[in-house]
C-alpha cells in the first residue's frame, strides 16, 4: 500500500474527538479488562453507544455485535479495546464501514523499536488515512470529552463524574499531553473546583498528533485556553503551524516542554554550534509562533486557568491588596523580578483609600488595607473597586495569608467586581492547608485564578501581558538581503578547500548578505601589513589568514591594537614565524581597522535534525561559552522576532549601554540577526555559522570575524 499523505492540521477530527455515536470494540463483561473499564467511563456519553465482540450477542443484557461490519449504522468513532495483533484488521474494518475516527489502547508498536512492528504501525496509519478515518494512537490511554460525557479512556479513579456535571462556562481548559497517564492526572484537579473542556493525548501519534489535537481545540467554542504538556516531535514545522492557528483564533496555548536538557547534544566546532540547544529553539518556536512557554510542571495548570480567564485590558501593572506586611513585601519582589509594574494610586484614589484605610495601613501599592477593611465588605469594595477602576491596573492579585471559613463570602464579591471592570482577581493561596476553606471555590470563580505560588503569578500575568502583544511577532520576513545574495555567498564558499571555511571567507559571505563587516585589506607579508595598516589609519588589528583555520587564538593569530607601522610589521613577523612552526600553510595576512569599543555579541547557527536551520545571538567574545547567555530559534526570523530574542537574553540590560559605552540600537542588532537567519536558510550546505565577535556601539554593528562550517 501506498503511504497516504497526512490530512491537513487538525482536519476531520470531529468524529474522532466530538463523536455522536461510539462502538467500543473488544466490549466485555470481564472486571478491569480494557474494554469494560472504556464501557463503565461512557456512563455519560450523550451519544449512542455499540458494543463489538465476536463472541457474545449482548453484554449486561445489551446487543452485542460480532463485528465491525454487523453495526446496524455507521458510528462516528470506535474506541479499540484489543490486544496488538488484531488491530490492524480492525482499523481496516473501521474505514471499510466509514467510520470517522479509531482510538487505539493497545502498546507494543513503534515505541519498542523493532522494524517489525515500526512497519505494523505504518500499515495501520496508511490504511485509517487510504479509508477516510483518523486514528488516535497506538499506545495511548484515550481521551475524555467533558462537554459530550465522552469519557474515552480506560483509566480509572477518575472521578470523572464531576467534569461532567460542572456547568459549562467552567470548562475552560482543554489539555493536551502526550504523556497519557500525566495528562489524566490533571484531570484530579476537579476535585479542587478546576474543570476541563477535553483531554486528548497522544501515545505513537501514528496519525493524529499533538499539533492535530493543539489545532482541533483551537476551533472548539468550549475551550477558552489550551495547555499543552509536551514532550517533543519530528515535525517541527507543524507543531509551529497549529501554535498559529491557536494564536490567530485567540486561543491562549500554555506549553510545558519536558527534556529540557542538551545531553547527548553533538559536540560543534564552532562556539554558536554548542550553544544553539533544541531545548532553547522549541521555546522560541512556541514564544515566536504566539504560544506561552512555561518552566516547570506545575507551573502549567495554573498558568493555563490564569490565561482562561483573564479578559484583554489596556492595564500593565497590578495591583497588590494585602493584610500582611510580608506578603505584601513578597508580591513586589515577584513582580520586580519578572517585570511586571506595580502602579502607584493616582491622588484621587489615595484620597479615596485614605478615607477607609487606618493610618496604621498603607495606601501605596502594594496597599495594606488591614483587617479593620478586610472585616467591613462595604469599605473593601469601595478599595477594591478603587484600584479596578485605575486604567494602569489590568489585574488585582491578593494573598489569601489564612484559610478559614470567614473568607469565603469574601470571594463572589471580589470576583464579581472583577467581571464588572473586565478585570481578573490573582488569589495567591500562603496557607500551607493546601485545601482548606475557599481553595475550590476560588478554582471555580470564573473572574478569579487561583495560584499557590506568588512568583507564578506575577510569571504568569507577565506572559499575559507578552501574549496580548503577539501580533507584533506572528510571521513577517526576514530583512531584506541584496539581490543575489545567496547565489554570491555559494561562490564565495565555492573558494574554500576543505568544510571549514576561514574568516575571509567567511565574512565575504556574510557581506553578500549585508551583514555589515569589518574594513580589512589582504597582505602577503609584514611589509605588505605594516603598508596596508597605513592605508586604513590606526590603531589596527593583525589576524592570520590560513585556509581551514578555525580558531586563530589557540596558535596566537590574533594581534589588536597595533599602534604604527612598526608594531605592525613586527606582529606580522612573529605571527608568520609562530605559524611555520605549528605547520600551518599561511596564505598572508588580514589588516583591518580596530573597531571602537563596544558590546561584544555573538550571532550564529547550526542546522539541526529535527528544525533544519537554527539561528543564535547572544553575549559574544572570548567568554562565549561560559556565559552560555544565548537564545536560539528556528531560521529564518523577522526582525521583530529577533528583538524578541534579543529580550530573552539574561543580560538583556547589557544593551542599554553598561561602563560608559552607548546603548545599542536594538533594531540594527535584529536586523543583522534577521540577515543571518536568512543566510543560514537559504544556504543548506551551510551546517554550522559562528560571527563572533559582532561589535555593537550605538547604531554601529560590525562584524569583526566570522567561521563557516560547510558540507
Amino acid at each position: 500500500m501506498t503511504a497516504a499523505a497526512p490530512p491537513p492540521l487538525g482536519a476531520g477530527l470531529d468524529r474522532l474527538f466530538a463523536p455522536r455515536s461510539i462502538a467500543v470494540i473488544g466490549a466485555s463483561e470481564r472486571p478491569g479488562s480494557f474494554g469494560r473499564r472504556t464501557q463503565e467511563n461512557l456512563a455519560r456519553f450523550k451519544g449512542e453507544v455499540f458494543l463489538v465482540n465476536p463472541s457474545r450477542d449482548e453484554i449486561d443484557g445489551r446487543p452485542c455485535f460480532r463485528s465491525v461490519a454487523d453495526l446496524p449504522s455507521v458510528p462516528d468513532c470506535a474506541l479499540i479495546a484489543t490486544p496488538r495483533d488484531t488491530v490492524e484488521g480492525l482499523v481496516e474494518a473501521c474505514a471499510a464501514k466509514g467510520i470517522g475516527g479509531a482510538q487505539v489502547y493497545a502498546s507494543g508498536f513503534a515505541e519498542v523499536g523493532r522494524e517489525a512492528l515500526v512497519a505494523l504501525q505504518a500499515r495501520i496509519r496508511d490504511a485509517a488515512r487510504a479509508g477516510g478515518l483518523r486514528l488516535a494512537g497506538p499506545n495511548s490511554i484515550g481521551f475524555v470529552n467533558f462537554g459530550l460525557g465522552l469519557g474515552a479512556t480506560f483509566m480509572t479513579g477518575l472521578h470523572l463524574d464531576k467534569g461532567f456535571d460542572a456547568a459549562p462556562e467552567t470548562r475552560t481548559i482543554g489539555l493536551v499531553s502526550q504523556s497519557g497517564a500525566l495528562g489524566l492526572a490533571f484531570t484530579q484537579a476537579m476535585l479542587s473546583g478546576q474543570f476541563f473542556s477535553h483531554v486528548l493525548t497522544s501515545g505513537n501519534s501514528a496519525d493524529v498528533d499533538v499539533a492535530d489535537s493543539i489545532a482541533f481545540l483551537a476551533r472548539d467554542p468550549g475551550c477558552r485556553a489550551i495547555a499543552c504538556n509536551f514532550e517533543g516531535s519530528a515535525e517541527p514545522a507543524r507543531v509551529a503551524e497549529a501554535c498559529r492557528i491557536a494564536a490567530e483564533a485567540g486561543k491562549p496555548l500554555v506549553v510545558f516542554k519536558m527534556a529540557s536538557g542538551e545531553a547527548g547534544a553533538l559536540a560543534a566546532a564552532s562556539h554558536t554550534g554548542s550553544l544553539a540547544g533544541s531545548h532553547d529553539a522549541w521555546r522560541s518556536l512556541f514564544e515566536l509562533n504566539g504560544a506561552v512557554m512555561v518552566d516547570r510542571y506545575e507551573d502549567l495548570l495554573e498558568t493555563a486557568a490564569f490565561f482562561a480567564k483573564a479578559r484583554p485590558n489596556a492595564g500593565e501593572g497590578v495591583a497588590v491588596v494585602a493584610t500582611s506586611g510580608g506578603a505584601a513585601i513578597m508580591a513586589a519582589d515577584a513582580a520586580e523580578r519578572h517585570g511586571v509594574p506595580l502602579p502607584q494610586p493616582s491622588e484621587a484614589l489615595r484620597e479615596r483609600l485614605s478615607a477607609r484605610i487606618p493610618e496604621f495601613g498603607s495606601t501605596a501599592n502594594p496597599c495594606d488595607v488591614t483587617a479593620q477593611v478586610i472585616n467591613d465588605m462595604t469599605s473593601l469594595i469601595d478599595c477594591v473597586e478603587g484600584f479596578m477602576e485605575e486604567p494602569e491596573i489590568g489585574a488585582f492579585v491578593t494573598p489569601h495569608i489564612f484559610a478559614y471559613e470567614p473568607a469565603l463570602e469574601r470571594i463572589p464579591v471580589l470576583d464579581g467586581l472583577a467581571d464588572r471592570h473586565g478585570k481578573i482577581v490573582c488569589t495567591v493561596w500562603l496557607s500551607s492547608w493546601l485545601e482548606g476553606p475557599g481553595a475550590a471555590e476560588l478554582a471555580a470563580a470564573p473572574n478569579t485564578a487561583l495560584f499557590r505560588s506568588t512568583d507564578r503569578c506575577m510569571a504568569a500575568f507577565a506572559a499575559w501581558r507578552r501574549w496580548l502583544r503577539r501580533d507584533g511577532v506572528l510571521g513577517g520576513a526576514p530583512a531584506p538581503v541584496p539581490e543575489g545574495a545567496a547565489e554570491a555567498a555559494r561562490a564565495v564558499l565555492a573558494e574554500a578547500p576543505g568544510e571549514v571555511v576561514d574568516e575571509r571567507l567567511a565574512k565575504r559571505a556574510l557581506a553578500a548578505f549585508g551583514v555589515p563587516t569589518a574594513a580589512e585589506l589582504e597582505a602577503a607579508d609584514p611589509e605588505a601589513a605594516a603598508a596596508a595598516a597605513g592605508t586604513l589609519g590606526f590603531p589596527v588589528a593583525l589576524k592570520l589568514d590560513a585556509a581551514g583555520l578555525a580558531h586563530k587564538t589557540e596558535i596566537g593569530g590574533v594581534a589588536l591594537g597595533l599602534a604604527d607601522a612598526e608594531a605592525t610589521r613586527q606582529a606580522a613577523e612573529a605571527m608568520l614565524g609562530r605559524a611555520a612552526e605549528a605547520g600551518i600553510a599561511a596564505r598572508g595576512l588580514l589588516v583591518q581597522r580596530m573597531a571602537p569599543k563596544g558590546l561584544e555579541i555573538v550571532i550564529g547557527g547550526r542546522r539541526d535534525p529535527a528544525f533544519g536551520p537554527l539561528v543564535t545571538v547572544g553575549l559574544g567574545g572570548v567568554f562565549v561559552e561560559v556565559v552560555r547567555d544565548a537564545a536560539t530559534a528556528p531560521a529564518p526570523v523577522s526582525p521583530a522576532q529577533a528583538a524578541r530574542l534579543i529580550g530573552r537574553l539574561r543580560h538583556a540590560e547589557a544593551l542599554d549601554g553598561v561602563r560608559g559605552l552607548p546603548a545599542v540600537d536594538r533594531a540594527a542588532l535584529a536586523e543583522a540577526v534577521s540577515r543571518v537567519s536568512a543566510m543560514m536558510a537559504a544556504l543548506p550546505e551551510i551546517t554550522e555559522l559562528d560571527v563572533n565577535p559582532v561589535i555593537c556601539r550605538g547604531t554601529e554593528i560590525v562584524a569583526v570575524d566570522g567561521l563557516i562550517l560547510r558540507r
